[in-house]
């Protein structure tokens, strides 16, 4: 990469304009320590990953606008401004106006440093190292919690959820030979990529993810980040994910997990620990070596929890963490024993789970990105969806301040409006002095979060649309005959 520390020095200054609102948080010590962490020079260019980075969050933001139209934005903010001349970026631009040498077209450097070619910026995201976007998302939720460790425990276990999508793609060749597409016997569908993600369910935090085609499965994604887990972290499973290797590589980072019963798995109880409450043994089949080849012993010691909805079936909560006293059944199932008319409801412990369910909801349909991706490559693709990811995270972080700051669950804040209370202040903040930014606008953009508030109702059902076929569609259409008299 080039070298331009005038330009380098000049949309470092747009950066921080540009990324204000999270300016506390997207610190260069923050890029820094990413940098390091992925192996990565910072250089001393305009197309650096920390401003490659501010890019993806504001075109993320900005999901109906082309790249080159965000990038300029915040310039066009700036100038529009009516002192703009006399500041530092007013006078560069002026003087980088005058043309003082001829220079090649295909010369990276520029007599005006606020000017750089689409076609840089396009070259330079697809360098973009998605190591530097992991490590980042990680130092943010590190920090996070240095800042609000009490948001991400229960007792004294870190609590996690993991889940997993599908994100629906432009449908260019390179997408769908890469990613795959979704097929059912309707036919082929369009690209389609599959993303699975830990995250913080108690603030809807974003903590690590993984991004790849669908002919990768959710198991084999979640298997990857199992080593970043932590002693004593409570990881939330969809039942989707009942896997004994999976299980066991939880266990060996002294971590813990929960997740519902899978029907037709045979459990040998060994004692109760209380009403509906038992400690039971999973001896799986092995008939072809497979865990036996990867070292794993022939069983595995786990707890069962069982309770019922009233209006459905009984349910059966299976986890590692085998003591009653750390977390006892009450924990696990309150929302279906606290359910008396005129009570709050508050959900058990497993119900959190299903907070990355409306994680997905946001980041896709309220955010945009399932249907505002802009990329032809997948590393195109991987860099806006990691956009996405940070974007989400800071804003989530926002959401907990002014939750905090109202003595109010996080959760009861709406993300969708804060997203157009970010958007409608972004003008604002960009053009402000940092002093009036600091001391006026983001005090008044947390209280503004906070005044849109969402009912609080856990233990709602939304029952899955069953598909018709064609064949029952064509029957549903068909006029019915009617039966003649006589």
């Amino acid at each position: 990469m080039f070298m331009d520390e005038r330009r380098y020095a000049i949309w470092n200054e747009l950066r921080q304009h540009g990324i204000r609102a999270f300016a506390e948080k997207l610190t260069p010590d923050v890029f820094a320590d990413a940098a390091t962490r992925s192996n990565v020079r910072i250089g001393k260019s305009p197309l650096h990953v920390g401003n490659l980075v501010w890019l993806g969050v504001a075109a993320a933001l900005h999901g109906t606008r082309s790249f080159a139209f965000v990038l300029t934005m915040t310039l066009k903010a700036l100038e529009d401004q009516q002192h703009f001349s006399q500041t530092n970026l007013g006078k560069s631009k002026k003087n980088g106006g005058k043309r003082k040498k001829k220079r090649s077209k295909h010369s990276p450097h520029r007599d005006d440093p606020t000017q750089t070619s689409e076609e840089a910026w396009a070259k330079a995201r697809r360098r973009m190292p998605l190591a530097f976007w992991g490590e980042l998302i990680v130092l943010l939720g590190n920090k996070f919690q240095s800042q609000h460790r009490s948001k991400t425990m229960f007792r004294n276990f870190r609590l996690l959820a993991a889940d997993g999508t599908r994100i629906d793609l432009p449908n260019w060749p390179a997408l769908r030979e890469y990613y795959g597409a979704a097929k059912n016997k309707a036919g082929q569908h369009n690209a389609q990529a599959r993303l699975v993600m830990l995250q913080f369910p108690s603030v809807r935090l974003p903590y690590r993810y993984e991004l790849s085609p669908l002919g990768i499965g959710e198991i084999t994604l979640l298997l990857r980040m199992v080593p970043q887990l932590r002693r004593n972290d409570l990881t939330l499973l969809d039942a989707g994910y009942w896997s004994y290797g999976l299980f066991w590589a939880v266990q060996r980072q002294q971590a813990y997990f929960a997740i519902r019963l899978r029907r037709g798995v045979q459990l040998k109880t060994l004692r109760s620990l209380g009403k509906q409450d038992r400690l039971v043994r999973w001896s799986p089949k092995d008939s072809r070596g497979k865990w036996r080849k990867q070292g794993l012993p022939a069983s595995i010691d786990l707890r069962a929890i069982s309770y019922r909805v009233p209006g459905f079936r009984q349910q059966t909560i299976i986890t590692n963490v085998l003591d009653a006293k750390r977390i006892s059944r009450e924990d696990w199932t309150r929302l279906t024993t606290d359910c008396e008319s005129g009570r709050n409801l508050a959900p058990g412990l497993y119900h959190r789970r299903w907070q990355i369910e409306t994680t997905y909801n946001e980041l896709k349909v309220v955010q945009g990105l399932d249907r505002d991706l802009r990329g032809r490559t997948p590393e195109s693709i991987a860099y806006e969806v990691a956009g996405h990811i940070v974007l989400y995270l800071l804003v989530r972080w926002l959401i907990v301040e002014a939750a905090v700051k109202h003595s109010i669950d996080p959760l009861r804040v709406s993300f969708e409006n804060a997203l157009h209370e970010l958007n409608l202040m972004q003008g604002a903040l960009i053009t402000a002095t940092p002093r009036w930014a600091a001391s006026t606008l983001l005090p008044r953009l947390l209280d503004r979060l906070a005044s849109h508030r969402v009912d609080w109702r856990p233990g709602r059902h939304y029952p899955r649309r069953k598909k018709r076929s064609a064949k029952s569609e064509s029957t549903r259409t068909a006029p019915s005959k009617t039966r003649k008299k006589g």
